[in-house]
């Protein structure tokens, strides 16, 4: 299924200089792979990836260079008549009149790059990746504590934005407060980010909108985060809450399990504090010790 990708952030991101641009203000795209078509410019266009957004190397460029004339443009023609997103020269080597012309004429984007093919081949995949995973938004706070990124979630009025507040005067970071865009980046990686429009911003009831990375600084905040637990905030007594952490709750986003911790908000605890002891426990868990466990098995010993 395809998607649309901005050619101004498409251009701006990758830091590209716009050769041509034409009337295209998205590009219908469905994979993050490029194509080189040095057979395409050698005639050959069975199984040509038209698809895929076309880089020309120095290879490329040289090998239209050395064509006749009608014959470069024969080709050019094929391959830019194509329905091809758009072309990315590398190198900043600028491209020849005819290329021009026939980009105008197909009214396809023509753009270069000042990197090596290697690597703007490298970012562009990155960034197309990036583009093309699936996304949700979800209402919650995003928090990095000792390295874990915790998806904090609860009912509105429950205390999140105070908690993550009270956690950022620990000395621990935040992505995002009231909305997560959650990315799947790969089959098991969910990355969250704030929205642009509210990216550092925090809602304080009473306080109105405050900005974390100038109260803060700059290290209070991060761009983005993995995330790798989700804290639910639950108001009053839980019930069937497993009170040994014998039994792993998950929640599925985007089809990625992730571990589910609950817990019951109740006047006098101090939920930063114990938010900052699930994420040691949590990193504990992922290097094989859980006390749990070692409770369970010690029980077992001793009944034996």
């Amino acid at each position: 299924m395809k998607k649309k990708v901005k050619v101004r952030r498409f251009i701006e991101d990758l830091e590209l200089t716009p050769i041509y641009i034409g009337n295209q203000q998205d590009f219908d795209i469905n994979t993050s792979d490029l194509n080189r078509p040095g057979l395409q410019l050698s005639g050959f266009f069975e199984y040509f990836s038209h698809e895929k957004v076309q880089l020309f190397g120095k290879g490329e460029i040289e090998y239209i260079k050395s064509l006749p004339e009608d014959v470069a443009k024969e080709r050019l023609e094929r391959l830019f008549s194509a329905n091809i997103p758009c072309v990315i020269i590398s190198r900043d080597q600028y491209p020849s009149d005819i290329i021009i012309d026939v980009a105008k004429k197909y009214d396809v984007p023509l753009l270069l790059s000042k990197l090596d093919t290697m690597k703007i081949s490298n970012l562009t995949s990155i960034f197309l990746d990036n583009e093309l995973a699936p996304k949700i938004a979800r209402h919650g706070g995003l928090i990095d504590v000792y390295g874990v990124g915790i998806f904090l979630t609860g009912e509105s009025g429950i205390g999140k934005s105070e908690t993550a507040l009270e956690l950022i005067k620990r000395g621990h970071r935040m992505i995002a407060d009231d909305v997560v865009e959650i990315t799947k980046i790969s089959d098991s990686v969910l990355v969250g980010r704030a929205p642009d429009v509210i990216r550092h911003l925090m809602e304080i009831r009473g306080l109105g909108l405050v900005d974390i990375s100038v109260l803060y600084g700059m290290g209070a905040v991060m761009e983005g985060k993995t995330i790798t637990l989700r804290i639910h905030l639950a108001a009053g007594d839980v019930q069937d809450i497993d009170r040994l952490g014998v039994n792993t709750e998950y929640t599925n986003l985007l089809g990625v399990d992730i571990p589910k911790i609950t817990i019951p908000v109740r006047p006098g605890r101090n939920l930063a504090v114990i938010i900052e002891v699930a994420a040691m426990n949590f990193r504990l868990k992922s290097l094989g010790h859980n006390p749990a466990d070692a409770l369970n098995q010690d029980l077992l010993n001793l009944l034996g």
